[in-house]
């Protein structure tokens, strides 16, 4: 609105949705239909559901569980299909949660920082794209923690609590056509050395890295997106994926943790 602050005030979330307060979890019922399309609006979320996916080991047991905390429409499931686990998906967007179920995922309506799971009950748990998006993100990580095996894995990707980070993540990206505005609340993003020293508190060693999209694929899907935006057509609608094969960046590491990191820890046995 007219005179608030881009950062927090309200925003239009995508050409003809409603006005949602900056991170209102309405935005996914409103973007439903976006989920699985590659070059859609959350796009992204394919590439570091693939990036996330490398740090899943392999099961080591049969009937391995798999918690994907925070897991949307299921993104992760094609990506861990062959490893070995049940997939578990707990979120809070009832919409997103029955496309998930369609891709193998067992779905369950649930708060990541009341997560309605035993103790002890996962091999691995993943939280991709989730701490920045919760008001209270060490109640998240303690559920994660304790729903967590003794020598399982969390597997985590956010966005760090950074003047650089508030600038790409949100003034610079929501200018791009197709991104969708007021997605993140950047008064959430998470310090990455306050997540490592709070799942430390919970008996998890983690281990981060920054991350970004390889600047070759970005700009061949910058210069896509450029070309449907121009065609008239909402991005990925009608390409039958051919975008993604074409366009859609890797994931890489980078030496910075000051943007998107990416975390990886064992649990104490």
């Amino acid at each position: 609105m007219a005179g608030e602050d881009p950062e927090v005030g309200d925003v239009q979330t995508h050409a003809g949705a409603p006005v949602r307060p900056r991170n209102d979890p309405r935005q996914y019922d409103d973007l439903a239909d976006e989920w699985w399309r590659p070059d859609g609006v959350f796009a992204m979320l394919h590439w570091l559901a693939a990036a996330r996916a490398g740090l899943v080991p392999a099961a080591t047991r049969p009937g391995a569980v798999l918690v994907d905390v925070g897991c949307g429409a299921g993104l992760l499931a094609p990506h861990v299909a062959n490893r070995g686990y049940r997939h578990v998906g707990v979120d809070l967007t009832r919409s997103a949660l029955a496309q998930a179920a369609g891709h193998g995922v067992a779905a369950v309506n649930g708060d990541a920082a009341a997560l309605p799971l035993v103790d002890r009950c996962a091999d691995v748990v993943a939280a991709g794209e989730l701490l920045e998006h919760v008001p209270d993100w060490r109640a998240a990580v303690a559920e994660a923690c304790r729903v967590l095996k003794p020598g399982g894995t969390l597997v985590l990707d956010t966005l760090n609590d950074t003047v650089l980070s508030r600038l790409v993540a949100v003034r610079l990206a929501e200018r791009v056509r197709g991104v969708p505005r007021g997605i993140h609340d950047p008064r959430l993003f998470v310090d990455a050395r306050a997540l490592v020293a709070e799942c430390a508190r919970h008996g998890v060693a983690l281990r981060v890295r920054g991350i970004r999209p390889a600047v070759p694929g970005l700009l061949r899907w910058l210069v896509h997106q450029a070309a449907l935006n121009g065609s008239g057509r909402i991005g990925g609608a009608g390409d039958g994926g051919a975008g993604r094969r074409r366009s859609a960046p890797r994931i890489v590491p980078t030496w910075s943790t000051a943007v998107l990191y990416q975390g990886r820890g064992v649990k104490r046995g």
